[in-house]
């Protein structure tokens, strides 16, 4: 089977949560990742020093998810590109159905979004994540794209600080088929129980819609950093 994967992981101060992930995807992959690289934006703790000690492809980008996922594809062997969140854990052969969905025809693609945490909230956000519409994906959902595909579309843009997850995926639109599995990607809810479910969805819609409606990224950001603490 054609479709070799290359799982790409953007961290930044991720020591208790990489370790964890690597060994997650050890046991939920059937055969098809041919590398997990972990994409560094300068951490201060141990992230890097454990991705190496569980033998994972270190990569050491600027501070940023668009420019560290854009490092990590630089240096992918893998003609699939599989960008995951650090946090985030993919469902039992997602490596499998990922291939296969690109021998299918489809260009590129992600999976449903599950929470960790039962809250009838954060249920109700996940519900969402089963429609096709661009605007309801984001990068806690996973992403995955046929490194030429990636490349056709001029990959991550570097500019947004936040939302680069839905701005990337209106230009694979109009690169090829997209691919929406029934399965879902597990994500952890740490920053809602932080900041508390309600308040951090309400922070989370206000950029959402200030993104659409035109805001500046210095202003989405100052926005979220005055209203979510570091």
């Amino acid at each position: 089977m054609s479709g070799r994967v290359s799982v790409i992981i953007p961290v930044l101060n991720e020591e208790k949560q990489i370790g964890m992930r690597f060994q997650s995807l050890k046991r939920l992959e059937s055969g098809l990742v041919d590398e997990i690289i972990v994409v560094d934006g300068g951490s201060s703790d141990r992230t890097v020093e454990e991705a190496q000690r569980l033998g994972a492809k270190i990569v050491h980008s600027k501070k940023g998810r668009a420019a560290q996922m854009n490092a990590g594809t630089k240096a992918a062997e893998g003609d699939v590109l599989y960008f995951l969140h650090a946090d985030s854990e993919p469902p039992p052969g997602f490596d499998k159905e990922i291939s296969e969905a690109i021998e299918g025809g489809y260009s590129f693609g992600c999976f449903r979004l599950k929470f960790d945490w039962n809250h009838p909230l954060l249920n109700f956000y996940s519900w969402f994540t089963r429609f096709r519409l661009t605007e309801l994906r984001f990068g806690d959902q996973s992403l995955f794209v046929g490194k030429k595909v990636f490349e056709r579309a001029g990959g991550f843009d570097e500019n947004l600080t936040v939302m680069e997850d839905q701005e990337i995926y209106k230009r694979l639109y109009g690169c090829g088929r997209f691919y929406l599995s029934g399965r879902e990607v597990i994500t952890s809810a740490r920053k809602y129980i932080e900041v508390g479910p309600i308040k951090l969805q309400i922070i989370f819609s206000a950029i959402w819609l200030g993104y659409y409606l035109g805001a500046s990224q210095k202003d989405l950001v100052r926005f979220y950093r005055r209203c979510v603490s570091p």
